[in-house]
């Protein structure tokens, strides 16, 4: 990760630094420690490694609308994805004037520093004759490194990227004036004409700013709703009539502007993807107007690097050409472009693979938003909580079923859950109807709870223990099933599909988690003591059921070894282990003969 591409340092603090906008992306973080190793390299506060609460592509995030569909002037070259993916088809639209824009063949040099006093000769040639240019760079580092050249060289400039963000409008706006140089990092995005002589909009909006008028009238002047509000009306008129003024004022410079030869366009290097550079190279020429462009390339550059480049160079050295003598070729244009697509599809292919991985995550997310949705919709838990009891008292007694052995366990395990006392049932009882005297029991308890706390207080404890548990699981699962994908890729040597290999695991693995779910929530409501007079600070906006509820009942386990003994909750818990520490997967201490994370450490 290097700074000023990937990330900046701004206020002392790290920020990601989007590849394709050329935007600072506020409230990202690399996850994995990545994000802190950063900030100890750049010796800035280190933060607390984030948590993550949900996940989805931008694919299937897309693909939850009903309908989907698009516009934008460099689709084309990802129309296979469009198709693939979305199931979208592609439909080029004739431009409503014809494009008379000259793009000119890719020049090319041995190496950056020669390129860059190419492209510094080339814009001090169009500047001399008033030519706007505008300057496309692939990372902050470039921007900056030829704007320092072009400051040694007494040329006026403005500078767009990341750090610059806040001038990025007034930058774009003014980048076609006669005679303006502008640098920008990936022009992707920007939403703002580029207009030969300079924007009369833009430049009409500025003055009513220095004339001090509210922004919000400002907003409301370039708008077109109905309004009986005098003092928009107003301002609607005013900026009408500032437009009209510098219109006029802009006509004349437009035509030197065109003469010049209109806006030149000049790539410091070719993007990996073909798009970035024809949303660079498409500022120029629009609604009919002339103008140029042309993409200056090094043989040190990263894509050069990857495809070829090294031949090329060795043809240079072979023949000692000077490395200020270009080579102008379309062969090498078009070998270039070839390049590019071969780039793309690796990172198509790329995004496929998340895809594939995010469509087994996707069946899994449903389930548990689906379940969610009902919950915070208000719908009664009570048929869930009963079924939950059954299920859970059937897989436990199944669990020890036919272990003589472990009947001890087995009395601790369901006075842990249920908070039931088996001990002299478990040598007359067995099978099915152990399992049906423990859901007797635990109902019996359930009932009680209810007519303890009262119906309606006990349907939103109900909810709010149900989100509670499964939220902290499915953030543990999202955690598990990203381990789970680092490793996956290393089944393709044993002759399996890494894909269907995660398919099946991640299965056996959420039903490990809907499993503790389960057992989770049984053991919190069935649990669930009433207190009185309990001190409690609200700390979140609840309904007013629940806060009655929550006055009353606290959510302490009477077997909990860990309980409190003063009236407020514990949130947070610091838990120490005594004695050796026992592997998931290693023989349970208890001497069941299962492993511990299906026997004691079933519910860590």
């Amino acid at each position: 990760m290097k700074r000023d591409i990937d990330y900046i340092v701004k206020d002392g603090e790290v920020l990601i630094v989007d590849e394709f906008t050329g935007r600072i992306m506020y409230g990202r973080r690399y996850n994995n420690g990545l994000h802190q190793a950063i900030e100890a390299k750049e010796n800035v506060k280190i933060a607390d490694e984030s948590k993550t609460l949900a996940t989805i592509t931008f694919q299937n995030y897309f693909r939850m609308y009903n309908k989907l569909s698009g516009m934008t002037g460099t689709a084309m070259t990802e129309e296979e994805e469009f198709r693939e993916i979305y199931n979208l088809d592609v439909i080029s639209i004739p431009t409503n004037k014809p494009m008379i824009r000259i793009d000119q063949n890719d020049v090319i040099y041995k190496n950056e520093n020669a390129k860059f006093r190419a492209i510094v000769e080339d814009i001090k040639q169009s500047h001399a004759k008033g030519q706007p240019v505008l300057v496309g760079t692939i990372s902050i580092e470039k921007s900056e490194k030829l704007s320092n050249i072009l400051k040694r060289e007494g040329i006026p400039h403005e500078v767009l990227n990341a750090k610059f963000h806040e001038k990025e409008a007034e930058i774009i706006a003014q980048a076609g004036k006669y005679g303006a140089v502008t640098i920008a990092t990936n022009m992707a995005g920007r939403g703002t004409d580029i207009m030969l002589g300079g924007n009369s909009e833009f430049l009409a909006l500025q003055e009513m700013r220095k004339r001090k008028v509210p922004e919000e009238l400002i907003e409301q002047a370039t708008a077109f709703n109905e309004t009986d509000d005098q003092d928009i009306l107003q301002a609607r008129k005013d900026f009408k009539e500032l437009k009209a003024k510098y219109d006029e004022t802009i006509k004349e410079e437009k035509e030197k502007v065109i003469e010049a030869g209109g806006l030149k366009i000049i790539g410091t290097e070719r993007h990996e993807s073909r798009r970035i550079d024809n949303q660079l190279r498409g500022r120029s020429g629009r609604q009919g107007d002339n103008g140029e462009s042309r993409f200056y390339i090094g043989l040190d550059d990263d894509l050069m690097k990857i495809f070829g480049g090294d031949m090329i160079t060795n043809v240079y050295n072979t023949l000692g050409a000077d490395e200020n003598i270009p080579i102008e070729s379309s062969i090498i244009s078009n070998a270039v472009e070839k390049a590019q697509k071969r780039v793309e599809g690796r990172n198509f292919s790329i995004r496929k693979n998340v895809l594939q991985y995010d469509d087994v995550m996707n069946v899994q997310r449903e389930i548990i938003y689906k379940q969610r949705k009902e919950v915070l919709d208000g719908e009664n838990l009570k048929g869930n909580i009963t079924s939950m009891i059954k299920s859970v008292a059937e897989e436990v007694t199944s669990m020890y079923a036919g272990e003589e052995g472990n009947k001890e366990a087995l009395v601790q395990e369901i006075n842990n859950i249920f908070g039931i006392d088996i001990a002299n049932k478990v040598n007359e009882l067995h099978g099915q109807d152990l399992s049906n005297y423990i859901e007797e029991e635990a109902l019996k308890i359930y009932e009680n709870k209810e007519k303890e706390v009262g119906t309606e207080a006990l349907r939103e404890l109900e909810r709010v223990v149900m989100l509670k548990v499964v939220d902290q699981k499915w953030m543990d699962h999202i955690d598990n099933m990203d381990e789970l994908k680092d490793g996956i890729g290393l089944r393709a040597y044993g002759q399996s599909n890494p894909v269907d290999k995660y398919r099946i695991e991640g299965f056996d693995m959420f039903d490990e988690m809907i499993a503790n779910i389960k057992v989770d929530v049984v053991k919190l409501i069935l649990h669930l003591q009433k207190r009185e007079e309990i001190k409690r600070t609200q700390t979140i906006q609840i309904t007013k059921a629940a806060q009655e509820s929550l006055n009353s009942i606290n959510f302490e386990s009477s077997s909990d070894p860990h309980k409190t003994q003063n009236n407020e909750s514990k949130v947070n818990t610091t838990v120490v282990n005594s004695g050796p520490k026992v592997g998931r997967n290693d023989p349970c201490p208890c001497g069941s003969g299962k492993k511990y994370k299906n026997c004691c450490g079933r519910n860590e």
